[in-house]
């Protein structure tokens, strides 16, 4: 029966792959091989597991932070701080790119959601770069990648949900992330200025007559920093729950938005959270119902002897299941490989005494490049739908090659150096309980 429930998972992934609807696959697949392979009994379980998900206070943080993401996107904060940001840094050589790594920066702090982020300054800063003299693989490599920050740093809803499906503290995970966060932003700003330095054309600095007003810097900037801590600062000092600096950052949105948010435009916000959130538990609820029937035939446990026998036990498994998480990032979403994958990998990575706050982070770097590798990145296709209509999706393609090797690097360096990791959520420990 455990070969029959390896067949399930290949069968999953062939439906998948062919375009049925996540969620009803995931149901269905189950249904049919629980069906046949188990007693119907056996289905007793689901309605206690999907009250569990119903029940769930930590993952209601994610409406929250996707309303607060929405909100702040649609009262122009992006615009804001693309043109201050480029302000500063514009008559630098590569300045316009260094202002949007910023910028995609701070809009992971506030909103983490990918799509609007690289839409939005896919809108903004796109032709700008390219009307500018910037090379279009540079011009859309950087917002290609620059919006895929709001995955890893903190409070991204990816970490929520591994947070869950993993068995660790979200706010452990946030801390966790907040140093991976900063390594990757360093290299993509590293490259840039190498780039720029190597190659003028391709990034030139800007001639820019116009002083630096410093009012409006402040007055750009220093609210965003409140709403960072109003949302983060609260976790990490342990004022409040994640679902709780959740709700703060959603009335924080609101406050901050209130002069530029219409009805119209609040009213597409609930509706755009309310789709999304529905679609995140829907397969949430069909991944549960799949992994109850995949555990109930023994799936689990021929995984476990297959990864927990490999040459190298402990770095043999973190070689292989990063690698398995990779290439799947090539062909499923990031939602599939969370509630499908990782809870298969998450029992073993204990089995090894593997720090889960640790594999949760590099699994989540690994996730966030998924964003970026062709040919069904994400981030790829939202840039080419706001991109000027005479760009081919191979430049875009070719524009993040650069980015996919600065992600695989970061991922090496987080696996050799794992206090990158765990150094920052250890140290609040020490602060708060010594």
């Amino acid at each position: 029966m455990e070969v029959w429930a390896l067949i399930m998972f290949a069968v999953l992934m062939i439906a998948i792959l062919i375009g049925y609807p996540v969620a009803f696959t995931l149901g269905a697949i189950a249904l049919l091989f629980g069906g046949i392979f188990l007693d119907f009994s056996f289905f007793n379980l689901l309605p206690m597991r999907i009250w569990g998900i119903m029940t769930n206070f930590t993952l209601l943080a994610v409406p929250l932070f996707v309303f607060m993401g929405i909100v702040l996107e649609k009262s122009g904060l992006a615009e804001d701080l693309l043109e201050t940001m480029g302000t500063l840094f514009g008559s630098l050589r590569g300045g316009l790119a260094i202002s949007i790594i910023i910028v995609g920066a701070f809009l992971a702090a506030t909103t983490g959601v990918v799509g609007a982020t690289v839409v939005t300054m896919g809108i903004i800063a796109l032709p700008s770069l390219l009307k500018n003299g910037y090379s279009p693989y540079l011009a859309t490599g950087i917002i290609a990648t620059s919006g895929t920050l709001g995955q890893i740093i903190p409070p991204s809803i990816i970490l929520i949900l591994l947070a869950d499906m993993i068995g660790v503290p979200v706010g452990r995970l946030f801390l966790g992330a907040v140093l991976p966060g900063i390594l990757l932003i360093s290299l993509y700003l590293a490259y840039v200025m190498i780039k720029a330095w190597r190659d003028p054309v391709s990034a030139p600095a800007l001639n820019i007559d116009v002083d630096i007003n410093w009012w409006r810097v402040i007055k750009t900037v220093l609210p965003i920093f409140i709403l960072i801590f109003a949302v983060l600062g609260t976790i990490f000092i342990g004022i409040a729950t994640p679902t709780e600096s959740a709700a703060f950052g959603a009335i924080g949105a609101l406050i901050l938005a209130h002069k530029r948010l219409s009805l119209q435009n609040l009213q597409e916000a609930m509706q755009h959270t309310a789709r999304l959130t529905s679609m995140v538990f829907m397969i949430l609820i069909g991944a549960t119902a799949f992994g109850l029937v995949f555990r109930g035939m023994g799936g689990d446990r021929l995984v476990h002897e297959i990864l927990t026998n490999l040459p190298g036990e402990a770095w043999g498994f973190m070689l292989i299941s990063l690698l398995i998480v990779f290439i799947l990032g090539f062909f499923l979403d990031f939602l599939e490989i969370c509630f499908i994958v990782v809870p298969i990998l998450a029992p073993i990575a204990e089995f090894f005494q593997i720090d889960l706050l640790w594999f949760a982070i590099l699994i989540a770097v690994n996730l966030q490049t998924s964003f970026l590798t062709p040919p069904f990145g994400f981030s790829l296709f939202y840039l080419k739908a706001v991109a000027p209509p005479t760009m081919q999706i191979t430049t875009i393609y070719k524009g993040v090659i650069p980015f996919i090797i600065l992600q695989v690097i970061g991922l090496i360096l987080l696996v050799l150096f794992p206090q990158i990791t765990l150094w920052l959520p250890n140290l609040i420990d020490s602060l708060i309980f010594d």
